[in-house]
């Protein structure tokens, strides 16, 4: 890989925001290295890349390093311009892929993880705001499809990044909760928008198997019910 366009990425592989960060370089064609981290054992270099937060992800760009994945994915855009854009040229529904990723990440992720790690009425209580959450979310896309702002120009950007990394492993999710986040019924619009999605190229390069989707959320419930359980 020539220096002038050297790309490493610090990750953990089930990482949610470490995957956008992969999903972005995969859908761009950038070729890159891979370091798996152990947040347990934190290496020098990520500690060096990233003192404040100490996490994944980290891009490092010809020595450079950048932090957070919403940061990334912004500097992955504007650093390499041939290819497939992440965010629309115009402003406003620039604005908009900007806004409704946000809500995603502010509204929607700590919900999704509030479900998986509980448990009676804790877990019925997060289901009801995850699913008011989704209701707005369906109406904000609705309007967002009607002035034809779905996705960029190539109908995969930084917007679908972050609905799919949070949603994409729906079968995983059903699978280990019972239960569907993206109802059709109830989403139309999110679930035909998220169907298309999973059949990106990307998504599909990056996608994990299945197993091992449903083994890390079972784990992850499975400790944080433990956890809760324990005086």
């Amino acid at each position: 890989m020539a220096e002038q366009s050297k790309v490493i990425l610090h990750g953990m592989w089930h990482s949610p925001f470490a995957k956008r960060v992969e999903l972005a370089l995969k859908h761009k064609g950038i070729p890159y290295e891979y370091v798996e981290e152990d947040l347990r054992n934190k290496s020098d270099l990520l500690l060096k890349y990233n003192p404040v937060h100490k996490k994944v992800p980290v891009l490092v760009h010809n020595g450079k390093a950048i932090a957070e994945s919403m940061v990334i994915l912004e500097y992955i855009d504007e650093t390499w311009k041939d290819g497939p854009k992440l965010l629309p040229s115009d402003s406003y529904k620039r604005a908009q892929a900007r806004f409704w990723s946000n809500f995603i990440q502010d509204q929607l992720m700590e919900n999704s993880f509030l479900v998986v790690k509980t448990d009676g009425e804790a877990q019925q209580k997060a289901i009801n705001q995850i699913y008011e959450k989704l209701s707005l979310l369906e109406d904000g896309m609705k309007s967002y499809q009607a002035e034809g702002n779905v996705g960029v120009e190539n109908k995969f950007g930084i917007l679908e990044i972050v609905f799919c990394v949070l949603f994409g492993p729906y079968k995983a999710q059903e699978e280990v909760l019972g239960m569907k986040f993206i109802v059709p019924e109830k989403f139309p619009v999110l679930f035909s928008w998220l169907m298309a999605i999973v059949e990106v190229e990307a998504v599909k390069k990056a996608a994990l198997p299945h197993e091992k989707t449903v083994a890390i959320l079972q784990h992850y419930r499975q400790s944080a019910l433990k956890s809760s359980a324990t005086p």
